[in-house]
């Protein structure tokens, strides 16, 4: 194998590692969103749980954030508006990365 095949080979492992780092992030962050959003729904327990994941499942409907933004805002009714709901989810991000970077589940 040349140098350039190796170059290649090592840039497309980088490429594929990247993306699976951000889809962990992304629905780590989704699923931190859903227990935020269960803890304003007064869910606690399993019943948290089961929601966060329910949140996890909504971002598979749509490339994005705004299906995710739909359920929860649509879900909290008054508790908290979709500008608040994306504020948090923003802030919960880097956390979730950080998780996945330690290797937190």
């Amino acid at each position: 194998m040349s140098t350039f095949d190796d170059r290649e080979n090592a840039f497309e492992a980088k490429f594929a590692h990247d993306e699976e780092m951000q889809f962990k992030a992304q629905a780590r962050c989704n699923k931190m969103l859903g227990l935020w959003a269960a803890g304003l729904l007064g869910k606690t327990g399993a019943d948290a749980d089961a929601y966060a994941l329910e949140v996890i499942k909504a971002d598979f409907e749509e490339a994005g954030f705004e299906d995710v933004l739909r359920k929860v805002s649509g879900d909290l009714k008054g508790r908290a508006s979709p500008d608040e709901v994306r504020d948090k989810r923003a802030a919960l991000l880097p956390e979730a990365k950080a998780d996945i970077l330690n290797d937190k589940a």
